[in-house]
């Protein structure tokens, strides 16, 4: 059968699955949501960590005003860029107010505290750096906003949707890099071994039952404290310890592949093992290696939200999914569950969506066991 009619045959197959088409939408939508992180959210200062703790704990749709305070430090703009990588600061503090009041040079405000008894304070114009020739609507407009946390805010009283947004885009590098670094470091073990027998695959079946031996999240463990925390480091952690399923279903395809026909007609007429592998057998794997990564990406999402909630993984201010539920999860016993269960869901929906993808790509590919 020709490539184009298998490409045919698999693209039926697969999009007679409805569940797979809608868990294809909301890895495309999750995706764009991470690629778009700053732009989307409401709070779009670095790590969405603007923090108000006078508005802490807040319940979804809960809507405050705010003064504009001018800092005194200058903020370097930042390009287009910079503020799609890294969101961008501003240069005002925000002041959660209950009322306020305009005079001609100053304005008082009823700061949101605990004590209802509190006296207004007032802020001069002059120091807000607002020009006291305006008409008070022109004034109000550029010292009062008023923001809907649409999620609410967590105990820190950062916006919930925004850390939600920006967790999406950890949570999905997490799994591409795994995903990247199993896959690479799996073909070429598991084809390897399949391929030349011998020494080699007894060597590499051996180190393939050992890491399968150890958990895989002492040994994330045990590489994070080699390469230590950060960022960078709990992906290639994670990465390292996900290849052994991947090889170890390479190296059956391959074991399988290299006793047909074509291959031994390859082997006759000269060709290098590394074209047959190449060329020849490693195409044919595809479809078992893409099964497999779907079902890598899902785990290592998982494991990143573990280690994060354990404290091992992404580390504050930085936003994770895992890390948003450690440090709301106390919530969950009060009138404040969300706060965890929030990020829980986002965790749950996306390791579901990429789990029917794989399943789906199993069945269009026909893959078996």
């Amino acid at each position: 059968m020709s490539k184009e009619k298998n490409t045919s045959r698999f693209w039926k197959r697969f999009r007679k699955n409805k569940a797979a088409i809608l868990a294809l939408c909301f890895i495309f939508f999750s995706i764009l949501i991470a690629l778009f992180a700053y732009p989307l959210s409401p709070d779009n200062t670095p790590n969405a960590n603007r923090m108000l703790v006078e508005i802490s704990t807040q319940k979804p749709g809960y809507t405050c005003l705010f003064l504009k305070k001018t800092k005194n430090q200058v903020v370097e703009p930042s390009n287009a860029i910079q503020f799609l990588l890294y969101g961008k600061e501003t240069n005002y503090d925000l002041i959660p107010i209950k009322s306020f009041t305009l005079n001609r040079d100053s304005i008082l405000v009823n700061h949101i505290i605990d004590d209802e008894t509190n006296e207004p304070l007032s802020f001069s114009l002059r120091d807000l750096q607002i020009n006291t020739t305006l008409n008070n609507s022109e004034i109000e407009k550029q010292l009062i906003i008023k923001k809907t946390f649409w999620l609410g805010t967590d105990r820190f009283g950062r916006d919930m949707l925004s850390r939600l947004f920006i967790g999406t885009r950890v949570s999905l590098a997490v799994g591409f890099i795994a995903v990247i670094l199993s896959v690479f470091i799996g073909l070429f073990l598991g084809a390897v071994s399949g391929y030349f027998g011998g020494w080699a695959d007894q060597f590499i079946t051996w180190l393939i039952n050992v890491i399968w031996a150890i958990p895989t999240l002492l040994l994330v463990f045990a590489i994070t404290f080699v390469l230590g925390k950060g960022f960078w480091q709990i992906f290639i952690a994670i990465g390292l310890t996900m290849w052994v399923g991947t090889a170890r279903l390479i190296r059956g395809q391959v074991m399988a592949l290299k006793e047909l026909e074509y291959i031994q007609v390859a082997k006759t007429m000269g060709y290098s093992s590394f074209r047959i592998i190449v060329k020849h057998i490693l195409p044919n794997v595809l479809g078992p290696t893409m099964v497999m990564a779907a079902s890598n990406f899902a785990t290592a999402i998982l494991i990143e939200a573990g280690l994060s909630f354990l404290g091992i993984g992404v580390q504050p201010p930085a936003s994770s999914w895992g890390l948003m539920i450690k440090e709301n999860y106390n919530f969950i016993i009060t009138n404040r569950p969300l706060l965890a269960i929030i990020p829980g869901i986002a965790i749950m929906l996306i390791v579901l969506a990429f789990n029917i993808l794989g399943n789906a790509l199993r069945d269009a590919l026909d893959v078996k066991g």
